[in-house]
This record gives C-alpha cells, structure tokens and sequence, in this order.
C-alpha cells in the first residue's frame, strides 16, 4: 500500500512558460493561479516583438496575475521600463533582478518603484542576503513578490529549503504584502515540498503541472505501466539477441 502524497494544495501554482498558446491552456487550468515569463525563455519561444507579445497576451490573460521582466541594465532605463510595463494591465507584475548585469545592486530602484505603487516580482534572488535586503526595500509598499531561485541553488549541489525557510519567515516578519515563490523548479518533488514548507507561489513549467494528475497514484500500478513501456519501446524499435 503507497503512502499517500503530502500535498495539502494550499500553495499557489503559477505557470512558467513564453509560449502563447501554452499560457493561455495554463490560464484555464484551475490549479494555475498566475503566470511568469522572461527574456529567456521568450527568446526560446521565438519571440522577435516584446511589447507586441506581451500585449496580446494580456488581451486574454486579464484577471490572473502575470509577471513581465524589464530588460535594461542601466537604472534609469529599468525604471521608465517597468513603468511602462505596469501600465498595461492591473494583473501586471513587473520582473526586477535583484542586481544589474555589472553586480550593482537594484535594491534603491525596487523601494522606488515598490513606493510608488508598482507591483513587483524581484527575481534573480539566490542568497540570503539578497532576501533580506529586497524585503526591506518592499517592506510598505505595493504587493509584491519575492522569487528565491531554488532550483538554481539545488543545481550546484546545495539544499535550497534552508534558505526557503528563513526567507519565508523575513517575508512573514516584514510585509504581509511579499509573497515568498520557489522559482526554477525541477521536478514535481518541489511542488510538495515548497507547499509543505508554507511557501506561498511557486512557478512550474507546463509539464510540471500536468504530472500533478499522478499524484496519490498507486506505486504498484505505476512500476507496472513502466514495466509495459519498456516492452513496447523495445517490440517497436525491433530489438533481437
């Protein structure tokens, strides 16, 4: 007997993807309740006309929130960006990296932007340092959220929960306006233990999200089913001995 799956729901799901009609099927998913993208996966989407995109996106996506990333590097340009970004819907967050690409710190443009009523989502955020001083630079101002690069983390061999945990807890003790989310997730494990953790969002590719459907199914079953599927690649592929 398989011992049941500890996912209690209470996290929120958003999907990760630039693919628009991948994101809009993620919009009518009842488990999805946001949407991100990036420059990154935009550019592997094939993506040539940034505001155009992101524009027609949001003609159907109108009530879920959805993250935009600027793109700049100097400051000042950052600023006139994400300005414009939120102008284009009230659902919009506007992506922030936590430093530029020279390592300068974003910190006095996210408490200016945050104070300003703008919405954000400070990502590229991998170190308990960066946590902190982005909660103090969101502390009183809009809704916002914190994106801590778990999986990021886990790729160079450390275990990202602790740093989940205390982030959490400087989001729970600054702001009740930041919301913790697990990013760069890699495997459905993370879904259940970010939500076990009391994260409040993390992001899931598209695949991510509809292996969800296997949890609570019998393990029994499953090895089965891989047993079958190893039969028939091999009866398809013709293999002899």
């Amino acid at each position: 007997m398989s011992a049941k799956t500890p996912y209690s729901g209470r996290i929120k799901i958003f999907s990760d993807g630039a693919d628009k009609q991948a994101m809009l099927e993620m919009n009518q998913n009842p488990l999805v309740q946001g949407l991100t993208t990036n420059p990154t996966l935009m550019k592997k989407s094939g993506v040539t006309d940034y505001v155009r995109f992101c524009k027609e996106i949001l003609n159907e996506i109108k009530v879920k929130p959805i993250s935009f990333e600027v793109f700049a590097d100097d400051f000042k340009e950052m600023k006139r960006q994400a300005l414009e970004i939120a102008s284009w819907g009230e659902n919009v967050y506007v992506k922030i990296p936590i430093t530029n690409s020279e390592g300068e710190s974003s910190l006095g443009l996210i408490n200016d932007l945050s104070q300003s009523g703008v919405k954000l989502n400070v990502t590229a955020v991998l170190t308990l340092e960066q946590s902190w001083g982005a909660c103090q630079a969101l502390k009183g101002g809009a809704p916002s959220i914190l994106s801590v690069f778990a999986g990021r983390i886990a790729d160079t061999g450390r275990d990202p929960l602790p740093l989940m945990q205390a982030s959490l807890e400087m989001c729970l003790s600054t702001d009740k306006n930041i919301e913790l989310l697990w990013a760069s997730s890699r495997e459905v494990l993370n879904i259940v233990q970010a939500d076990q953790m009391g994260c409040h969002i993390i992001t899931a590719t598209n695949d991510l999200i509809k292996k969800m459907a296997q949890f609570n199914k019998d393990l029994s079953q499953l090895s089965l089913e891989t047993v079958r599927m190893f039969k028939s690649d091999a009866e398809s592929a013709g293999f002899s001995l």
